[in-house]
């Protein structure tokens, strides 16, 4: 069984930036990929970014792309999505997600019913 905690949403106003951490618990941290989804009020749920067992590899969604960056500390079961230059549509609760495969998660494909999501964490961008 693998357990996600989200942490670090908050309130900040556009332009500024957050950091997101994810720790997982469970099976090994570094069988999986890992990545980030999020949900707007009303909307459904979109991908963020992805980044493989490793960390060499990342995945963005266009709508993010040189704004977002996300890490992982297979040390530390630890994914990061460091969030700049925020706006008010980034505004939605952030998921962590991890799956086992990578080509599934970075196009955005893993099931919300699959095993390995977390509660998530809002964000709120005032503009």
């Amino acid at each position: 069984q693998v357990q996600l905690v989200e942490s670090g949403g908050g309130l900040v106003q556009a332009g500024g930036s957050l950091r997101l951490s994810c720790v997982r618990s469970g099976r090994t941290f570094s069988d999986y990929g890992m990545g980030w989804f999020r949900q707007a009020p009303g909307k459904e749920r979109e991908f963020v970014g992805a980044i493989s067992v490793s960390g060499t590899n990342t995945y963005y969604a266009d709508s993010v792309k040189g704004r977002f960056t996300i890490s992982r500390d297979n040390a530390k079961n630890t994914v990061y999505l460091q969030m700049n230059s925020l706006k008010a549509e980034d505004t939605a609760v952030y998921y962590c997600v991890a799956d086992t495969n990578l080509w599934r998660l970075s196009n955005g494909l893993t099931s919300s019913h699959s095993c390995c999501w977390g509660q998530g964490t809002q964000v709120i961008v005032s503009s």
